[in-house]
């Protein structure tokens, strides 16, 4: 009865109150929106009764999150702590691809990194957060011990200052920041588990402000309406935990939320607007990584799968930018070094409008039969084998089926490349380091070998300016100055076995296949960075060669392993199919006409011809030996391969898959080069022209 008169002379207040304004000039609706913006008596954190409930009721549009490869690290690296400050990415400690535990302070700016500093102790599975312009660190472990530290890190200097320690040495905590003051969660102290939220702002010391229901280590924690969120984690009995609790600090409550999707610990999390998304992590298995992002609203208590990871990882440092959050590093089956961000997808707009119109265009349209340019019509028809086993180069007259030439260049050389102005042949001479340069007028070697890293195969940007020298062991992509090979810029890529790529038809991105992690990477030709990733949909997949069909709609993947080719769409981040070819499917070859492509089966002995316009196989020519990589007569009517296998070259008719010459040259043959052929400039590997 009490309350009941205190509510309704509350209520008289308001009216009185709003009369009074409205005669002073302000409007009715303006105060009772500012009535609405009060709690109205409601428990903290939750929406208030009546009219003050319908903004935190009402329905809200459910968070897509985009993830986006954004780099590499220099290194793999798992179980690190990281902090945006002044915008300014700092990454911390953390343990190596040996479970070695390390002391870096690193910077991240555009995907590249540097190291600026080094903190007292290695450490790794602390927790880090800002609080003003500095990061602050909260314990972790050293491979031997927890730690009681809390550490400063200067973002600009990289400069470390002990400024603080915890009730108890930990490690394996998470920690978020509401205002000036950090929440370290859970943990573990070498033989205890941890219940505990702990408080501390600089200048006063880290006390215990709550505890959770459980004792818990490896949560995800961040915060979000001034609420701390606390998803998942491990649990003393060995299972992992699918509770979300959210630690209101005004009050110094820990209710529980909901649930995960499924059991998670050793997730990463991070907040965008108002909600929290609770990135990758594992069951409690080891080595059962998972690729959901989940997002969690405190205020409305929803917990909904909002996207996927390019990769599933557990372990991951992450911390929200201005753009939204950075994901590094981490673990799938092993330690990682990739950089992903997310941000919110953008609405879709009308279906319509998103639809592809078929490319009035023919990329091939300068390749036709004899369309040769004035720089190569008097260059004397050869081909050009490389043999990786014999470290040399053979020549052969096309026109005769004789070897016309034999000279040794450097170790292991993998193809023979037309330059992006038809003028020179390179010899991509991987383990030696070295490119060598070729005449095509006299067929032999001309200056000395261009000193590079790791050429396992190269390719020119469309506009001619850069090389890009494919460093398939050292995980890059090197930029540099076509005319030079001076470096410009090494793009390490996220995945393993970078080989072969093609271009959009438009020229502005590349698709690179993976061979050895089943993906395939689109990479911005403008701005040189890897800006998606696709995964094959089998794990087994091994991407060989790409080629992009006549009208620019579909990237051809050959896969080794799989037998067959993909199909991907035109922007590079969808497969639309997959064509069985035949075992160890390896290298594809446009008919100078540009209705065929030519599909070499290295593991049958055998050849696919697919029809472009029916997207069907019509016709399969058996061979024998190991057809490899090579390519087409400039008149069309031969197709030139190696035997990778068997030290031969293959000559066969493009009519009816009959096999003209089978020509002995040295031991491993691989990219064989069929010079000249039609087309204005190069883009590379054994001769894309356009």
């Amino acid at each position: 009865m009490v309350a009941d008169r205190k509510r309704r002379h509350a209520a008289w207040l308001r009216i009185a109150l709003a009369a009074l304004l409205i005669g002073a000039g302000v409007s009715a609706a303006a105060v009772w929106a500012a009535d609405r913006d009060h709690d109205d008596g409601a428990p903290s954190g939750q929406p208030a009764a009546g009219k003050g409930s319908r903004r935190a009721s009402e329905p809200k549009q459910p968070l897509r999150i985009r993830a986006r490869p954004a780099g590499s690290l220099a290194a793999p690296l798992q179980d690190a702590a990281m902090a945006s400050v002044g915008g300014k990415l700092l990454l911390l400690g953390g343990l190596d691809a040996a479970d070695g535990s390390t002391a870096d302070i690193r910077t991240l700016v555009r995907g590249r990194e540097r190291t600026i500093g080094r903190l007292p102790t290695v450490f790794h599975d602390g927790a880090a957060v800002r609080i003003g312009r500095f990061a602050y660190e909260f314990g972790g472990g050293d491979g031997i011990r927890q730690l009681d530290q809390i550490l400063r890190v200067d973002p600009n200097t990289g400069a470390v200052k002990r400024v603080g320690k915890m009730p108890a040495p930990s490690s394996d905590q998470a920690a978020a920041a509401v205002g000036d003051e950090a929440y370290v969660v859970g943990g573990y102290t070498g033989s205890t588990w941890l219940n505990t939220i702990v408080a501390w702002r600089p200048g006063a010391p880290a006390h215990v402000v709550a505890r959770l229901p459980v004792p818990v280590r490896y949560a995800g924690v961040a915060a979000a309406g001034g609420k701390v969120v606390i998803a998942g984690g491990s649990l003393p009995d060995g299972t992992a935990s699918r509770a979300v609790y959210v630690f209101d600090p005004a009050s110094g409550d820990v209710r529980r939320l909901g649930s995960l999707a499924a059991p998670t610990t050793h997730a990463a999390a991070a907040a965008i607007g108002d909600r929290v998304l609770v990135i990758g992590g594992r069951s409690a298995t080891p080595n059962t990584p998972t690729a959901r992002i989940a997002a969690i609203d405190p205020r409305r208590g929803s917990i909904r799968l909002a996207g996927r990871l390019p990769r599933a990882v557990s372990d991951a440092a992450v911390t929200a930018t201005g753009r939204g959050v950075l994901v590094a590093g981490g673990r799938g089956h092993a330690p990682v070094a990739e950089l992903t961000t997310l941000a919110p997808a953008k609405p879709s707009r009308h279906r319509a409008t998103h639809r592809l119109k078929r490319l009035a265009v023919n990329v091939y349209a300068h390749d036709g039969p004899n369309a040769l340019s004035s720089v190569v019509r008097s260059v004397p028809p050869r081909v050009y084998v490389p043999n990786s086993a014999s470290n040399s180069v053979d020549v052969i007259d096309q026109r005769t089926f004789k070897i016309v030439g034999h000279y040794r260049v450097g170790l292991l050389p993998q193809h023979v490349t037309p330059s992006y102005d038809l003028k020179t042949l390179w010899v991509d001479n991987d383990v030696g380091n070295s490119l060598t340069p070729l005449s095509p007028i006299t067929g032999r070697p001309k200056g000395r070998p261009v000193h590079v890293s790791d050429p396992y195969n190269l390719y020119f940007t469309p506009d001619g300016r850069y090389a890009i020298v494919v460093a398939e062991r050292e995980h890059r992509l090197d930029f540099r100055l076509a005319h030079s090979m001076r470096l410009h810029h090494a793009l390490v890529v996220p995945c393993r076995g970078v080989d072969h790529m093609d271009f959009s038809a438009d020229g502005r991105f590349l698709l690179a296949s993976c061979e050895f992690s089943a993906d395939m990477i689109k990479v911005d030709v403008r701005s040189e960075r890897v800006v998606d990733v696709l995964h094959l949909p089998r794990a087994s997949a091994m991407p060989q060669d790409v080629k992009l069909a006549p009208d620019g709609r579909i990237f051809y993947v050959a896969d080794m392993a799989s037998n067959g080719v993909w199909e991907i769409d035109r922007t590079g981040r969808r497969v639309i199919g997959f064509i069985h070819t035949g075992a160890g499917a390896h290298g594809l070859y446009p008919s100078r006409d540009a209705k065929l492509l030519y599909i070499t089966n290295r593991s049958e002995g055998t050849i696919s011809v697919l029809d472009f316009a029916t997207r069907k196989l019509v016709a399969k020519w058996h061979i024998g030996g190991s057809p490899d990589m090579g390519g087409v007569s400039a008149d069309g009517k031969v197709l030139w391969l190696s035997g990778r296998y068997n030290a031969e070259v293959y000559a066969i008719s493009t009519r009816n898959g009959r096999v003209l010459a089978r020509i002995r040259v040295g031991y491993g043959p691989h990219g064989v080069c069929v010079w000249p052929q039609p087309g204005r400039y190069s883009l590379g590997h054994t001769g894309i022209l356009r």
